[in-house]
């Protein structure tokens, strides 16, 4: 189980994670700028607008070139996550 899970289909080797991954950065980026703002702001808003653009990003990425299904799914687990905070950025 753990080597399905785990074994990279290209490569054979056991991958978790790979760097760099640009959408993911910018995510963290976001998340780490807006601790700063207060939650009422309009640059709050748009920022984390902007994480969940990066974060979908990420995620379709994982989903449909993730290399072992490790990685799908924590894609999908990221794209869940984005319709959480798309629905919560609308109400």
């Amino acid at each position: 189980m753990i080597d399905w899970l785990f074994r990279n289909r290209q490569t054979g080797e056991i991958t978790i994670g790979q760097f760099p991954n640009l959408p993911l950065a910018i995510f963290l980026v976001v998340v780490g700028i807006r601790w700063f703002l207060p939650a009422d702001s309009g640059a709050r808003t748009w920022l984390s607008g902007v994480g969940l653009v990066a974060l979908a990003w990420w995620a379709l990425d994982e989903i449909i070139r993730g290399v072992n299904p490790w990685r799908r799914i924590l894609g999908s687990a990221g794209m869940v996550f984005v319709v959480l905070g798309v629905v919560r950025l609308a109400t």
